[in-house]
């Protein structure tokens, strides 16, 4: 059975105490949000995960999509529970006032976010993509494609696509052969197919818009010569209504692994009737705003998995009977002991419990420099903000994915055998998680992101606000008394120091030869990513010491956060000691074994 209650303590902690509002200046934009305010949107956003969108998940799973006479429908209670998520407003939290949005920080859409796909990932596919959508169109489309297509979609009423890969090429978009062709009035006429088209088509919302990359008459080879279009299902009318059919069809649904409840279509377009979105052959950079939107929502994807995963397992430790305890039966009254009492156990536990933790802290710091880079009113802010987002992007895609997929495997491994069958639904989350290391770019092209281009451009310019932070609370930390902090202190110093003299490395040796950076690559964001992980816990355990000191009447949350902190520290952030040894060894074993040989 899969247990999920939102941790909406710890969220509240990351929200409203881990994090100081001057790190980004303040946002006069928030300036009237109360506390009382997002906890308790938090919580009526709890309430609806745990309520109707966890019931329908592991139905969601069985009984999967499927295509009816061209139209594809999804699982039973899908449409309503849409029409309820559409009408709570929970679609345009975080959109756009003048496009009908509720105008909320994006902090706090990304926790809520988080609970959505906790509750059913498949689910969250849905109005995560159109999310996605409606950012590429409000930053690169004419006015009236604006005024025209983005209330809709903030509402709901509409949903979004992106519609980037072909039979033929994946992540190598200069290959695709999608043409469009302009015409008279201004539109052109899209033709072509794609494949692994997430929520492609389906019954809940009214028009589906798909935003497609296509190749123009005379665009120039290779990825120089892509320009981006919007292509609805239904061409509007007048008055802003669905009408005729356009050129669009789905040609099958994918049959996946896992996440059956959200379709993933094969779309054909012929002679559809689109719009440009941006300018001519230069639609990348549109598309882009969407994608690294929905790389970081990708990323809270795999922590609500993750947390589901940890959840469910503590909940099968808990009732598991097995064995004794290795110290004397703990529970002399029953036959067995939960297993909960084994150390292995624990380690696992442990182990799931702070990645989602600490995935969550990470998140969230992230986030905040999202509102920053856009509602802040200082320029050097917002520029700093990029630079942070712009780095830590594809480390939350990939780290928070890839800890997601591990959790989901300890949880079935903490399961045993029952978690190898279908009943208990853990092996679920196995199969749904595993998606997220793929989709919007696979976590090992996440990585030659980070290393090639992150790190190299403006000569290392946004690695600064991370490296400024890291070292700054390690120097504010040199001169601790506590013993616990000063121990936590010590253990980040000497994980950023390896980390920057890795960073120093990678950069000397990519120099002379790319291969180098590309066998680090992998391993250098894992390491990134730990390093920002520590920064959070550290910060986190700082924070739990003065409460405890303070007397504060939830102890027991700051206390348990401190073994949390520990843990990691402990167990988990050592990792950066192997991993700076594994790059340091460089390429030459990687790449030594020729193609012919494997």
């Amino acid at each position: 059975m899969q247990v999920y209650n939102a941790p909406l303590r710890d969220m509240r902690f990351v929200l409203h105490e881990l994090f100081d509002e001057r790190d980004y200046g303040g946002i006069h934009a928030f300036s009237e949000l109360t506390p009382d305010l997002l906890d308790a949107v938090l919580e009526e956003a709890a309430r609806f995960a745990q309520e109707v969108l966890l019931p329908l998940n592991a139905s969601g799973d069985e009984e999967g999509c499927r295509l009816d006479n061209g139209v594809v429908r999804t699982p039973a209670g899908f449409k309503q529970a849409y029409d309820r998520f559409r009408e709570g407003g929970w679609t345009a939290l975080a959109s756009d006032p003048e496009y009908g949005g509720q105008g909320l920080p994006e902090r706090l859409n990304k926790l809520v976010e988080e609970m959505i796909c906790s509750a059913n990932l498949s689910f969250s596919l849905y109005p995560g993509l159109t999310h996605g959508a409606t950012t590429a169109i409000e930053g690169h489309a004419p006015d009236a494609i604006k005024r025209a297509y983005l209330p809709k979609m903030v509402s709901g009423l509409w949903s979004g696509t992106m519609c980037l890969t072909e039979a033929h090429c994946g992540t190598d978009l200069g290959l695709l052969r999608t043409k469009a062709v302009p015409q008279p009035d201004g539109s052109y006429r899209i033709s072509g197919s794609k494949i692994f088209i997430s929520s492609g088509d389906h019954d809940l919302t009214e028009n589906v818009i798909h935003l497609v990359l296509a190749r123009l008459p005379d665009a120039p080879e290779g990825v120089k010569g892509i320009s981006l279009f919007l292509v609805p299902k239904f061409l509007p009318k007048e008055d802003g209504s669905p009408g005729p059919r356009n050129g669009v069809a789905v040609a099958g649904l994918e049959h996946k692994m896992g996440l059956k409840a959200s379709a993933t279509c094969q779309l054909a377009f012929d002679d559809a009737a689109g719009w440009l979105v941006g300018e001519p052959n230069k639609g990348l950079a549109a598309m882009f705003t969407m994608m690294n939107t929905e790389r970081v929502s990708v990323g809270i994807q795999g922590l609500g998995v993750g947390e589901t995963a940890y959840q469910s397992a503590v909940a099968y430790a808990r009732e598991r009977l097995q064995g004794r305890a290795l110290g004397g039966a703990a529970f002399p009254d029953r036959p067995a002991d939960p297993i909960i009492v084994h150390p292995d156990v624990r380690r696992m536990l442990m182990t799931m419990r702070v990645h989602a933790e600490g995935c969550r802290a990470l998140g969230q710091w992230v986030s905040r420099a999202l509102d920053a880079e856009k509602h802040s009113a200082d320029p050097e802010m917002r520029a700093q903000a990029t630079d942070f987002i712009a780095l830590m992007t594809p480390v939350v895609k990939a780290l928070f994915t890839d800890l997601a997929s591990e959790a989901a495997n300890l949880a079935v491994q903490t399961y045993g055998g029952h978690g190898y069958i279908r009943e208990h639904g853990v092996e679920q989350l196995v199969r749904d998680a595993r998606i997220t290391q793929l989709y919007e770019g696979t976590n090992g092209v996440q990585a030659l992101d980070l290393v090639g281009r992150k790190m190299a451009a403006h000569t290392g310019r946004a690695l600064r606000p991370f490296f400024h932070a890291v070292s700054g609370l390690c120097e504010e930390m040199a001169g601790t008394k506590d013993d616990v902090l000063s121990g936590l202190a010590g253990g980040l110093y000497q994980a950023f120091a390896a980390l920057q003299l890795t960073t120093a490395t990678i950069v000397r040796r990519g120099l002379r030869d790319p291969e180098e950076a590309g066998a680090a690559a992998s391993d250098y964001l894992r390491m990134l990513g730990l390093v920002g992980i520590g920064f959070t816990f550290l910060k986190a355990a700082r924070i739990a010491r003065a409460r405890i000191e303070e007397g504060h009447a939830d102890r027991a949350f700051y206390e348990a956060k401190l073994a949390s902190a520990a843990f990691f520290f402990d167990r988990i952030l050592p990792q950066v000691n192997a991993l700076f040894l594994a790059i340091k060894a460089g390429k030459r074993s990687t790449m030594a074994l020729p193609a012919e040989a494997f």
